[in-house]
C-alpha cells in the first residue's frame, strides 16, 4: 500500500512539473519574434541538462545592491580590484584607446565596469543561462513575464550563432559574458569590434566595445566630463545596473584605477 502511495505521489509530481514546463514553453514561444523555429525551442526545453535552481529565488531576495553602501563598497572598491584594473588597462591599452576613440567614452569607465561585472574574466559563469531564466519563469511568478522575454531573446541568440542552449553560463539573474549582459541587452547592444563575424561575449575587443556602445546608447554624451549624480555619465551607468550603490562603486573605482595607472 505504501509503495502504491509513493508511486502515486511521484506521478503527481512529475505531471505537475511537466505541466509547468508546458506553460513555460508557451510563454517563451509567445515572445519569439525572430525566425527561430518551434522545433529549436522545443529541443531546448527537452535538453537533458535542463533543471531548476532552487536557490535562485532566495538570491533575488538578498541582492548585493540592497546592502548598505559601506558593505557594498567593501566588495568592489578594494586593493585587489584596483591593482587588477590597472594591470588590465596597461596590458590592453592599445585596444582600450581604439574603443575610447570610436565611442568617445572615458576608457576607465568601461574598463571598470568590466572589472565590477566579471573581475576581468575571473567570475562570470555560475549558472546555465537557460536554466536560470527557466527557473524564474517557473518558480517566480513576479519575474515570469520578464524572464520569458529574456529566455526568448537568449534562444534567438543561440539559434543565430548556432550555440548549444546549455553551453553558456552566467549569473543567477541570467546575465552572461564578461560584460554580464542580459540576453536582450546583448542582442541590442553587443558589437563585433574585432570583425570576425561573431559577437563574442568572452572576447575582450567585443566585450569592451559592447559596454562602451551600451553607455553611449543609454545617455552617455560624447566625451562627457560630467560625473555628477544625475548627469549623463551617471545615468548611463545606472542604466547598466539600476542601483545607486553600483554607480557609486563604478565611479569611485574608476578614479582609483585612473590614479594607479597615471
Amino acid at each position: 500500500m505504501k509503495n502504491k502511495i509513493y508511486l502515486c505521489l511521484i506521478t503527481i509530481t512529475l505531471n505537475a512539473q511537466a505541466s509547468k514546463q508546458d506553460i513555460a514553453f508557451e510563454k517563451v514561444m509567445n515572445n519569439i519574434k525572430g525566425s527561430v523555429p518551434e522545433s529549436f525551442v522545443r529541443n531546448a526545453f527537452k535538453h537533458k541538462k535542463v533543471k531548476i535552481y532552487n536557490e535562485i529565488p532566495d538570491k533575488f531576495a538578498r541582492p548585493y545592491e540592497k546592502q548598505t553602501w559601506e558593505k557594498y563598497r567593501k566588495i568592489f572598491v578594494k586593493e585587489s580590484r584596483i591593482s587588477r584594473g590597472a594591470k588590465f588597462y596597461k596590458e590592453n591599452i592599445v585596444l582600450i584607446k581604439r574603443i575610447a576613440n570610436k565611442y568617445q567614452v572615458d576608457p576607465f569607465i568601461f574598463v571598470t565596469i568590466a572589472g565590477v561585472e566579471s573581475n576581468y574574466g575571473v567570475h562570470h559563469s555560475q549558472y546555465s543561462v537557460f536554466n536560470s531564466l527557466y527557473t524564474q519563469v517557473i518558480e517566480m511568478p513576479r519575474r515570469a513575464k520578464w524572464a520569458s522575454k529574456e529566455l526568448a531573446e537568449f534562444l534567438e541568440y543561440c539559434y543565430e550563432d548556432q550555440i548549444d542552449t546549455q553551453e553558456i553560463g552566467g549569473s543567477y539573474a541570467g546575465a552572461f559574458g564578461f560584460g554580464q549582459f542580459i540576453p536582450s541587452s546583448f542582442n541590442n547592444y553587443s558589437v563585433d569590434f574585432n570583425q570576425d563575424g561573431i559577437r563574442e561575449p568572452y572576447a575582450w575587443p567585443d566585450v569592451l566595445a559592447s559596454i562602451a556602445n551600451y553607455l553611449r546608447k543609454n545617455g552617455y554624451k560624447a566625451n562627457s566630463k560630467d560625473y555628477k549624480k544625475g548627469g549623463p555619465i551617471w545615468k548611463s551607468i545606472f542604466a547598466y545596473n539600476r542601483s545607486d550603490n553600483y554607480v557609486m562603486a563604478v565611479l569611485e573605482l574608476t578614479e582609483e584605477i585612473r590614479k594607479r595607472v597615471g
